[in-house]
């Protein structure tokens, strides 16, 4: 009896608790224009700024948007976390292949079959090894030397610096630092960099 008791209590409290506690609703992302920081770690306005201004930039450069006709295509190299948070930097490279893709007039593509540390996509690699097998139509493999080498390496590190700034409060500096080089020759034909800074109490975290 006490045991049913106390579950009872224990159900009832759970349920109350529910009931008070307040509800998940959907918000509109965070306006980029705005200067309401939704935190001191990066956010996802922090990233937009970053992939609009970068890309901005690129379709401004005389290198990257000459006028030839041609079609680039565009391998991602590193892209370096040295911040103080666990911070997928494929966020800030999936955004800027996208945005590159809807408004780079056609001028840039991304190849998924080679990148730093390994191939984004491994079916392109692993689909040529049905070359040869009897079980597969070989007119539909893909025959050799078909693949198209990258034109462009994306390169790039987010920094992170913390400073005291008295009163109990501390900035936070972001730098969202991008390289495009161009493979053939080396060279970085553009560079870019965006800066985030955010002012919060020194009992807040950054990440």
């Amino acid at each position: 009896m006490l045991v049913k008791k106390a579950l009872t209590g224990l159900l009832l409290g759970t349920l109350l608790f529910s009931g008070c506690a307040r509800q998940a609703t959907y918000v509109k992302p965070t306006d980029v224009q705005s200067n309401e920081a939704v935190s001191l770690g990066i956010d996802d306005a922090d990233i937009e700024k970053a992939v609009v201004e970068a890309v901005q930039s690129m379709l401004k450069n005389p290198y990257l948007m000459k006028n030839d006709g041609k079609q680039y295509v565009v391998a991602i190299s590193t892209v370096i976390n040295d911040t103080m948070q666990r911070f997928d930097t494929d966020l800030l490279t999936k955004k800027i292949r996208i945005e590159l893709l809807q408004n780079g007039k056609g001028k840039f593509i991304t190849t998924t079959a080679v990148r730093a540390g390994g191939p984004e996509d491994a079916m392109s690699y692993q689909a040529r090894q049905l070359r040869n097998s009897k079980e597969f139509n070989q007119k539909t493999v893909a025959a050799e030397g078909q693949m198209i080498a990258p034109d462009y390496s994306l390169s790039g590190k987010v920094i992170q610096r913390d400073t005291k700034i008295g009163s109990g409060d501390k900035r936070v500096d972001y730098s969202f630092q991008l390289t495009m080089t161009d493979i053939k020759t080396g060279l970085a034909f553009w560079e870019g960099e965006t800066k985030v800074s955010k002012v919060g109490s020194n009992d807040s975290t950054s990440w």
